[in-house]
């Protein structure tokens, strides 16, 4: 077995370990990424684990029932949980990967709902919801 992939917050209260990513990263646009993305990539929950954290580790519940697990200290974003999900798999923040790791994203998602000030300059394919909704650029 090879190392795990490491990752923490950026104040290193909450740090995390990834056995095995699943093929597909994507950039996200929607509303709730307060940035003009988020960079994520699916795992499954027995192949991801806690090895430090503390009572920084918080999760918030947002209306469209998707929960998003962060740094009450620093404020990092690290892993999100979708309803639209299977629940036996968790979303990673890349940005809050400490190591590389072997994933690279291959679609850009909810495009509908990303920053006027955004803009797209890859050849990914981009969807205006999830992957296998409605393709913007086709």
């Amino acid at each position: 077995m090879t190392d795990p992939y490491r990752g923490s917050c950026l104040c290193g209260a909450l740090k995390f370990e990834v056995d095995e990513f699943l093929p597909q990263a994507a950039h996200c646009h929607c509303s709730m990424c307060g940035a003009a993305y988020a960079t994520i990539a699916a795992v499954r929950r027995s192949r991801f684990r806690w090895v430090a954290s503390s009572d920084a580790l918080k999760r918030y519940t947002a209306g469209n029932g998707t929960t998003r697990t962060f740094c009450s200290h620093c404020g990092s974003s690290l892993a999100f949980s979708s309803p639209r999900a299977s629940e036996e798999e968790v979303e990673i923040a890349l940005g809050a990967m400490d190591v590389d790791v072997p994933v690279v994203p291959s679609a850009h998602i909810f495009v509908g709902s990303a920053a006027n000030w955004t803009v797209v300059n890859d050849d990914l394919p981009q969807y205006e919801e999830k992957r296998g909704s409605a393709r913007v650029n086709a």
